[in-house]
């Protein structure tokens, strides 16, 4: 006979199975294990045990790939401390349920179905039956962009005279964050001094981009060349891309144009060049090739406007999302024109789509304005800094007007929430919070209240 407490185990243990679930638990998992090993001694540069808050914010930017920092990447950690930091990096680009499913993989050669619809939730794969294949082609695509960076980005440094061992290392390092969209960089003014060496921010803009517009796309980039033959999905995220990069390079580069705190005395190709590398690092790698906290107050408005919308879906990038935010802007248009169904590409959008963009579009703003006004609070410094610093935190980006290591305990939590949130996103993380899913089996009078 089947006691009321044996059912609610078994519900509770059915609930716990749901994947998003599964992925909160394994990144949760992931940064707890990287701040236990950022605590030990070997880690640091001087010898010493790092407190528990920089290690559990370092871990959680690393797993999280943003790239805020409270310390100096290169003073603070030791060679160990950087590995280890890499390496949280690359697991947590990569998604922690994907890398458990390749092993699954390799070592068994067969997912089982909780392993697939655990993969399918973190990928974004549209048929469970796609896992395998899905799999496979994010290791090979992360393989191959990683591994040419990293060539390309060393052979750049063994030309500047760096010793092998070290350009080798810097060279690995800064492909994968880069790929990854992480931002984390060995040097402590992360890549400024590589401001007019386009052999440097060429590349890393590149796999950022890779990187950013998601494995679906790269993916079916790579079955199908025809654009006609494109998915929906795949158009969306190309279009807002190519209108970010080339409307984000106009806008930098002419806001920035006569700044010389930034690229005012560069020639005027390198001052492009600049300009495109600051337009592709708000989408969120996060590397910067000045100091944040000189740019012009246009500059930073529009950097805040491209980190929020962020890359492309199911990739390494955070923020809104490029395709949430142009099919609201379907919606606005569908809506201006009058017109009952919202379409694209010759598509119609499903209402459901419709509210899971509204759903995300509005979460994110709660969640930006919200920190922006709880930091406020509980520090001195201007909002447009502090919202500077929280969007950058919730899109997973990591540039910095220098604000994050002197937030204080109670800012720096909150930013750390912010990235974990970020991360993983407003939908994923509701609903692994929810219990279950429920249908009402009945349907209201229909309501129509003024709105404007």
């Amino acid at each position: 006979m089947t006691t009321a407490d044996g059912r609610r185990s078994r519900t509770r243990r059915r609930r716990f199975r749901h994947p998003a679930q599964i992925v909160v638990t394994a990144f949760a998992v992931a940064v707890a294990v990287g701040t236990a090993l950022l605590v030990l001694p070997f880690c640091s540069a001087d010898g010493r045990e790092t407190d528990l808050l920089t290690a559990l914010f370092t871990a959680t930017s690393a797993v999280c790939v943003t790239g805020l920092t409270v310390v100096d990447t290169e003073r603070y950690w030791s060679p160990e401390g950087q590995v280890v930091i890499l390496a949280l990096i690359q697991v947590g680009g990569f998604g922690i349920m994907t890398l458990a499913s390749l092993l699954a993989l390799f070592v068994s050669r067969r997912l089982g179905l909780r392993t697939r619809i655990t993969a399918a939730a973190e990928t974004k794969s549209v048929g469970i039956g796609d896992v395998r294949a899905v799999l496979k082609g994010v290791f090979l695509i992360t393989v191959v962009v990683e591994g040419l960076t990293a060539l390309v980005l060393t052979g750049r440094f063994l030309a500047a005279d760096y010793p092998a061992g070290r350009a080798a290392w810097l060279g690995v390092f800064h492909a994968v964050s880069a790929f990854n969209n992480a931002g984390f960089s060995v040097y402590g003014d992360s890549l400024a001094r590589f401001l007019t060496d386009p052999w440097v921010l060429i590349p890393v803009s590149v796999a950022v981009v890779i990187g950013g517009i998601g494995f679906p796309v790269i993916l079916e980039l790579s079955r199908r060349v025809r654009p006609r033959r494109w998915s929906l999905h795949t158009k969306l995220t190309l279009t807002m891309t190519v209108i970010l990069l080339v409307g984000g390079t106009l806008f930098v580069t002419i806001s920035e144009w006569d700044n010389s705190d930034t690229i005012g005395t560069l020639d005027p190709g390198q001052r492009v060049v600049a300009g495109f590398f600051g337009a592709v690092q708000p989408r969120t790698a996060g590397f910067a090739a000045w100091d944040y906290a000189q740019v012009t107050q246009e500059t930073k408005l529009g950097t805040i406007l491209l980190m929020f919308v962020g890359g492309g879906s199911a990739g390494t990038a955070g923020g809104l999302k490029v395709t949430t935010f142009i099919l609201l802007l379907f919606v606005i248009l569908a809506e201006v024109r009058g017109e009952p169904q919202v379409t694209a590409f010759d598509r119609r959008i499903e209402p459901r789509v419709i509210r899971q963009a509204l759903t995300v579009a509005l979460l994110g703003v709660a969640a930006v304005v919200g920190s922006t006004m709880l930091l406020t609070e509980l520090t001195d410094f201007a909002i447009p800094d502090v919202m500077f610093e929280a969007t950058s935190a919730f899109s997973t980006v990591g540039l910095s007007t220098g604000l994050t290591p002197n937030m204080g305990v109670p800012g720096q939590l909150v930013l750390i929430a912010l990235m974990f949130v970020g991360r993983l996103g407003p939908i994923t993380l509701v609903s692994a919070l929810a219990l279950r899913e429920r249908t009402r089996r009945y349907s209201l009078p229909e309501g129509a209240p003024l709105i404007g």
